[in-house]
């Protein structure tokens, strides 16, 4: 849409929703009595007064420093999403979290997010960075190695993963793969085995805890095409699929500086692979924040929402708030998105919305 088409929009939006038109359009928008700014704290209760018809859009709202920061809600977002919520405790519009966080269950987010809004969350209204991955079904039958913490095994079950090695397992394994830490050195050469079955794939669904020991394994597993026990004189090229989720380079908790993320420990993995083999590491699918397919996933959650809730009318327009919209121009337009970035938000946090 160009820039004057925007103004049209604005200017042709009857009652709440020219709030909507402005708001997504990155104005500041003048409503009787009312001055609305534009940012992640006021962006969501700008747009609302009691609805008349049934809604034609929906939202997608970040949560790590928009929603919540650490484990304390941000007051003034809190006061937002209230306003989205009706007299009788249901969503006016349908909404999905979207999170990159992916060291928890869906169910626990949900259930973790209900207590901080005083709101009951669905499980399937939270998006984790690896939940796309349940698209990817073709890799759902092979041997995979995951990375990451928490509930590993049961998160990829749960996207449809039947058959998964941890790296933990891997090690226990192959004991002398894991030579980094002088305490967990063996201290005699176990015996080769080869009765360890052949991995097929990697997965990755968050930052692990001893980086060292997942770097090495995993780069063990691509170079070995994954028979780790065994040695090849050439890296195989293209190597095995590698699915990864959560590409945040850095993220805010309670800490007054950002913390590493999970996209740091992917960046010292492809610098790593691309060291060793001088080839470029590839990914089959990489999701979570920002990226597209994430988004994809998210319209469809939005319009089983609102089919379960009975509205019947075509939801048009999504809007997505918060920290998550650092998509390149070009992706943009494949996924037909316009987007603007608010001026006046000194955190760099934007509207986006779909047609």
């Amino acid at each position: 849409m160009a820039v004057s088409g925007l103004f049209a929009a604005v200017r042709a939006a009857p009652g709440p929703w020219q709030r909507v038109a402005c708001v997504a359009a990155g104005f500041r928008c003048r409503c009787p009595g009312k001055s609305y700014a534009v940012g992640p704290a006021h962006a969501v209760a700008a747009l609302f007064s009691p609805l008349q018809s049934q809604p034609t859009f929906g939202f997608l709202l970040d949560i790590d420093g928009v929603l919540v920061r650490g484990h304390r809600v941000i007051p003034a977002a809190l006061k937002a999403f209230h306003r989205l919520v009706n007299a009788q405790g249901k969503l006016r519009v349908p909404v999905v979290f979207v999170t990159n966080a992916g060291n928890i269950l869906q169910h626990d987010k949900a259930q973790e997010l209900s207590a901080l809004l005083g709101f009951k969350v669905e499980p399937d209204q939270v998006i984790l960075s690896h939940s796309p991955m349940k698209l990817f079904s073709q890799y759902h039958g092979k041997r995979m190695i995951v990375s990451g913490q928490g509930p590993l095994v049961e998160n990829a079950q749960v996207l449809g993963f039947k058959n998964v090695v941890t790296v933990d397992e891997l090690r226990m394994a192959f004991p002398v793969l894991d030579m980094v830490d002088l305490q967990r050195r063996p201290k005699t050469t176990p015996l080769p085995r080869n009765d360890f079955p052949a991995i097929e794939g990697v997965l990755l669904l968050g930052e692990p805890v001893r980086w060292e020991t997942s770097l090495q394994l995993i780069m063990d597993v691509l170079l070995s095409n994954g028979n780790p026990g065994t040695g090849l004189a050439t890296a195989p090229y293209p190597h095995l699929p590698v699915l990864a989720s959560n590409m945040d380079l850095l993220w805010m908790a309670e800490a007054k500086m950002p913390r590493f993320g999970h996209g740091t420990f992917l960046l010292c993995l492809e610098t790593i692979y691309r060291k060793v083999t001088g080839k470029e590491l590839r990914y089959k699918g990489l999701m979570g924040k920002p990226s597209i397919l994430t988004y994809q996933y998210a319209e469809e959650l939005i319009r089983r929402q609102a089919e379960r809730r009975g509205w019947a009318a075509p939801i048009q327009k999504l809007y997505a708030v918060g920290h998550i919209l650092t998509l390149p121009a070009a992706a943009l337009r494949t996924w037909e998105l316009t987007w603007k970035c608010s001026p006046s938000s000194s955190s760099g946090s934007c509207l986006l919305w779909k047609d």
